[in-house]
């Protein structure tokens, strides 16, 4: 694999430690959870690579479902392995908080860039692992329906997913129930993976975001927080 060298692309080494606490897989030496990943990003680059598609937005029904931590390990675990680039973009305008689960506080974020404030390379950061890059959040705005909908969001979207071909693109999303921003952006992408929590989302509510999200291609689902015997690990595809 050739050498990623970043010029303009921020580096932020991160906190080993840190990391673990927040079961982020690049720290972990539980091989339950990684070896669930690994089964989540072949399944996923599969249908990924079948349709030729290279955007995929993660979200959930509710909030705290564990979306964020399984776009951050998914995104890793991908960079881990294939020969891609992965770009994770922090779409919950929200609520942004990979930065926070990575332990980087960011200069600018996806929004100053959407409002023409910051230019797309001075925004993104290198986590420390090669191929792994965040477009990262700063704060939350209340016009986040709006702007995820936006002719300039749209721009985003294609510079991301044109400018580098073997680049996976991965969107953390808004949890679909909580407002209408995650199906607002939906068009925008090739295909979505919906994160439920085991004991938590309600049947309704499941059929209701996968309803809500029917016009995007769902390539599966994740169950966090499996109570499942035999699995030994927290997360199943």
């Amino acid at each position: 694999m050739q050498t990623i060298r970043y010029t303009r692309t921020q580096r932020h080494e991160p906190d080993w430690d840190a990391w673990r606490r927040e079961r982020i897989i690049a720290a972990l030496d539980d091989e339950g959870v990684t070896d669930a990943y690994k089964l989540l990003r072949t399944r996923v680059m599969q249908r990924l690579g079948q349709n030729q598609w290279n955007t995929l937005g993660i979200t959930s029904a509710l909030a705290e479902e564990g979306k964020t931590l399984t776009a951050i390990n998914l995104a890793l675990s991908i960079a881990q392995k294939y020969d891609h680039t992965v770009l994770l973009v922090d779409a919950d305008l929200r609520r942004p908080s990979i930065h926070q689960k990575l332990g980087f506080e960011p200069r600018a974020g996806i929004i100053e860039c959407l409002r023409g404030e910051a230019e797309l390379p001075d925004v993104l950061v290198n986590t420390g692992v090669e191929r792994f890059v965040v477009l990262p959040g700063r704060s939350g705005t209340r016009a986040s329906s709006e702007l995820l909908s936006s002719p300039q969001m749209l721009d985003l979207v294609r510079e991301l997913k044109q400018r580098y071909p073997s680049r996976i693109v991965l969107f953390d999303l808004p949890p679909v129930l909580v407002g209408d921003d995650a199906v607002a952006f939906a068009p925008h992408l090739e295909s979505i993976l919906l994160v439920i929590q085991d004991g938590r989302t309600k049947r309704q509510q499941l059929s209701r975001a996968l309803e809500l999200l029917e016009q995007t291609p769902i390539v599966g689902t994740v169950l966090n927080r499996s109570s499942a015997e035999g699995h030994g690990y927290d997360y199943y595809y």
